[in-house]
């Protein structure tokens, strides 16, 4: 199963011709991943490959603690958190960041982290702190939600749907696109999403609805998002007439972002009915061999500097209760206050079984 980086607001950025930099070390160059012991002044931090950071906001951690950070990239979010569960014990750095709740019971079982209160913990969101040994930190939040062609609708004189029951009703018929849950990080929210809101006793029910009201399944947020969503300004296709498309509460900001021009408006919209809401942590890793570093980087990713660099950097939401949120965002995003989510324990235990009745319901 691939939970895939954070959040396709990157791979959106890169459709629309834009290139993402990755944060890294004082030199911009990326580190090595090799930190050299206690004393040493180098912090590594092993993260999927969607994490970015602005070069002052590295500095500033720099300055601030004498570290300097060296970023590990190591793929999506499934396969960072696998190579560290065969190396646990002797990992490659000193933090790993971007494990999220559909996969944080599988890295704490495997007892990845050491437990480690960061400094100001006490002002971050407490519905996103679900360990309570606080073998991890909340860093960010996001949102996977519908989005929608608001041409599309506007020229059909035609409400977008707003819940997850609207888009059963026939009006709704042939004009939604969703990812594979058993291979993209967006499909599998989205499953997620409905068994929150239908109950685990009623989510089959609802995905034989919804594929009797012609949702199409395509394999990631990349072709669902450039292909077949009517309302994508990047890399879409001349024949892409879904407009509905499986994707995240941030998608409308990034839009208007890298419009050239920019637009008054967003072309998107979200359908805030039907999301389902992402909790990225970030934890010292077991056996580091810079815990003071690690634990000094831990602080910092929770300080309002480097919770008001996140948003446009990795289109994602402050942890933080003060950290104040980009116009873009608050302009032209939605703000998503009780999304359904599941908790981490229930989707380890289930997650593979909800996979494989949703691919024997829908795939079939």
């Amino acid at each position: 199963m691939n939970t895939t980086t954070k959040y396709a607001a990157t791979a959106l950025a890169a459709a629309l011709g834009v290139t993402v930099l990755a944060g890294c070390g004082d030199d911009g160059s990326a580190g090595s991943g090799e930190s050299e012991g206690p004393g040493s002044k180098t912090v590594t931090l092993v993260s999927h490959d969607s994490f970015n950071v602005s070069d002052k906001v590295l500095k500033a951690f720099t300055k601030e603690t004498g570290y300097k950070v060296e970023i590990l990239k190591s793929g999506d979010a499934g396969a960072a958190l696998n190579q560290e569960i065969l190396t646990k014990g002797s990992p490659r750095g000193d933090v790993f960041f971007g494990v999220d709740n559909t996969l944080l019971s599988r890295a704490l079982d495997n007892g990845l982290f050491t437990a480690y209160e960061a400094k100001g913990l006490d002002t971050v969101a407490a519905d996103t702190q679900t360990d309570e040994k606080r073998r991890v930190t909340p860093v960010d939040t996001g949102d996977i939600c519908v989005n929608y062609d608001k041409k599309y609708f506007a020229d059909k004189k035609l409400a977008p749907p707003k819940t997850f029951d609207d888009l059963l009703k026939p009006a709704y018929k042939n004009l939604l696109v969703t990812e594979n849950a058993a291979g993209s990080s967006p499909g599998l929210g989205f499953l997620l999403g409905t068994i929150a809101a239908q109950g685990e006793d009623g989510y089959e029910a609802y995905w034989k609805k919804l594929k009797a009201n012609g949702v199409k399944v395509v394999d990631g947020w990349e072709q669902a998002y450039n292909e077949e969503f009517s309302g994508s300004a990047g890399g879409k296709k001349a024949n892409a007439d879904r407009p509905l498309v499986v994707s995240y509460a941030s998608s409308p900001p990034v839009e208007v972002l890298y419009a050239d021009p920019q637009p008054k408006e967003a072309p998107t919209g979200v359908a805030t009915g039907t999301c389902f809401r992402q909790t990225e942590y970030a934890g010292l890793l077991t056996g580091a061999k810079n815990e003071a570093g690690g634990k000094a980087l831990l602080d910092f990713m929770i300080s309002k500097t480097f919770q008001e660099d996140m948003p446009l950097n990795m289109f994602v939401n402050p942890v933080v209760k003060d950290a104040t949120l980009p116009e873009l965002f608050t302009k032209f995003g939605e703000k998503i206050d009780t999304p359904p989510t599941v908790a981490p324990e229930k989707i380890t235990a289930n997650r593979e079984q909800w996979i494989q009745s949703w691919q024997s319901l829908v795939l079939k």
